[in-house]
């Protein structure tokens, strides 16, 4: 039997969506006057950081790639390319991007909501890595050595 959208972990997708959404209406509809451009520059690079994680992680998950938490019943761990430095660059690479954005529009709305996804972040990895430690037993050693969102970091 298929699990059910919230077995998978489909209230973790639409509460990051939600979150996703407000950093992207806030930067357009309450956009900044600060005129600082060295967080503009900042935000372009964070953005260019994202899309290199963004699209490093993507490519190397391959078949693997599900927007659930919970891992498929026929997927396989991913140790190689990004992976090798971080554990989840697609939660760095949307978290980034949406700081990016943040600064790049000068809306501390869309700043503020950018910023609560790092606790989200850090609360959807932990489930999905209990999933992975049960579904993959060589995940904890994997763990140990590869740090979750910061090479060498965090």
């Amino acid at each position: 039997m298929k699990p059910s959208f919230i077995d998978r972990g489909g209230l973790w997708v639409l509460c990051q969506s939600a979150l996703l959404f407000t950093v992207f209406c806030f930067g357009f509809c309450a956009r900044g006057n600060w005129e600082v451009f060295p967080l503009r520059i900042t935000g372009v690079i964070l953005l260019l950081v994202a899309a290199w994680c963004g699209i490093a992680g993507t490519v190397v998950l391959g078949r693997n790639l599900t927007p659930f938490p919970r891992p498929a019943p026929n997927g396989r761990i991913v140790q190689h390319g990004i992976y090798r430095l971080i554990r989840h660059p697609l939660y760095t690479a949307v978290f980034c991007a949406s700081i990016g954005w943040a600064l790049a529009w000068q809306s501390a709305p869309s700043l503020a909501s950018a910023l609560a996804l790092g606790p989200f972040f850090a609360a959807k990895a932990r489930r999905e890595e209990r999933w992975l430690r049960e579904q993959y037993p060589e995940y904890a050693d994997y763990e140990r050595r590869v740090r979750r969102f910061v090479p060498w970091l965090y």
